[in-house]
């Protein structure tokens, strides 16, 4: 597994993806193995995990080029070294080096992750790098794995490229809100917010809308971004005294707590596909008002809200403060949707995908990579 900062998970759906399939497919005997990028180099990572083996790479230190110094140092330790019955490559970007993997007969799956080029971190570059790297990933992919059915449906109508439908799993979380205290919160106490201070997160949408609203519970906010200092700066000048922006919190039993006290947990995410904190506050039991995208609709179905504007979501915040026992109704219906991503089933998915790419080798005709532009983007 290659192209993510790897094991133990602690940052992103990617490695908590390959942590929880990995473990799986080394407990029903396969070797794993994790190419990581180590946050702490003082203290090197060990040389298994979970039954999973580690091998540890450095990277360059910069946002354009930290994830493909690392993939290009991983591909060239696995064709020196490992030479794997099958590769799984995490995220389009690193589809510069499928080739490689392709002239070396190592059968790949790419995850192509979300729509990446359409964030608002990119300028036009890195929009271009990422659209030629969706094309890269088509032709040289013997498989390409989408997490939801929206990111199937892009690349089917946009490259006539079939995908493998791979979602993530939600963990079933019964936290204890009683460490709610600590921030001076109470269960049902307060309103949500989990995510990177990205623009197509919204974070300064619903932080407007609440401010709008006259709501009377506070609003928790829970993320920050380290190379977003004039967005950040704009969540900031909306907000007022009762929303409150905790920073990063990576207090995992703590961020369950505030998913499961939540009188709503607002997610704004819009371009990434199937979202892990989406699916972890579902498992937590929390009702979801949601930016209105396929993907949100997607996991949540009748059991979420919907919203595109600030006054939208002002009038979602009436609605959830003047009505708490339905909320609490909703967050049941959370539960259940949330059983519908069952990490077993994905680890299941993974290994079928692999056994697949073991035994039939690199595919000799894949799709070009050549646009159609049906698909609307």
């Amino acid at each position: 597994m290659i192209g993510t900062r790897g094991v133990p998970a602690r940052y992103g759906g990617f490695e908590t993806a390959i942590e929880e399939v990995g473990r799986r497919l080394a407990d029903r005997g396969h070797q794993v193995l994790v190419y990581c990028r180590n946050p702490e180099p003082d203290t090197p990572l060990p040389n298994t995990y979970l039954g999973m083996r580690l091998v540890e790479l450095p990277s360059v230190k910069n946002r354009s080029l930290e994830t493909l110094s690392h993939t290009a140092l991983s591909v060239a330790h696995m064709l020196r070294r490992t030479h794997p019955d099958a590769a799984f490559v995490f995220n389009a970007a690193n589809s510069p080096f499928l080739p490689a993997l392709r002239a070396a007969r190592i059968p790949v799956a790419t995850h192509v992750d979300g729509l990446e080029w359409r964030r608002g971190k990119w300028g036009p570059t890195g929009k271009r790098y990422y659209r030629a790297a969706e094309a890269l990933a088509v032709r040289y992919s013997d498989a390409l794995i989408a997490d939801a059915q929206g990111i199937a449906d892009y690349y089917t109508e946009e490259f006539n490229a079939p995908t493998d439908l791979l979602a993530y799993g939600a963990p079933r979380i019964s936290a204890d809100t009683s460490r709610l205290a600590e921030l001076d919160l109470n269960p049902k106490g307060f309103h949500l917010v989990v995510a990177r201070f990205e623009v197509e997160n919204h974070v300064d949408v619903i932080v407007e809308g609440y401010v709008r609203s006259g709501a009377t519970l506070p609003l928790v906010v829970v993320g920050s971004a380290p190379y977003a200092d004039d967005y950040t700066t704009r969540i900031e000048s909306l907000a007022d005294g009762r929303v409150r922006l905790l920073g990063g919190l990576w207090d995992q039993d703590l961020l369950d707590a505030l998913y499961s006290g939540a009188l709503v947990y607002y997610h704004g995410h819009s371009v990434g596909g199937t979202n892990p904190s989406l699916l972890r506050a579902i498992g937590a039991g929390a009702a979801v008002d949601a930016f209105d995208v396929s993907f949100n609709r997607e996991v949540l179905g009748e059991a979420g809200r919907y919203w595109t504007t600030p006054d939208d979501v002002a009038a979602l915040v009436v609605s959830a403060e003047s009505d708490v026992e339905a909320q609490t109704a909703r967050g049941e219906e959370s539960r259940k949707r949330a059983a519908l991503y069952d990490w077993d089933e994905v680890a299941s998915g993974y290994e079928a995908l692999a056994r697949r790419l073991a035994l039939e080798g690199p595919v000799r005709r894949r799709p070009s990579g050549r646009r159609t532009g049906k698909a609307g983007w």
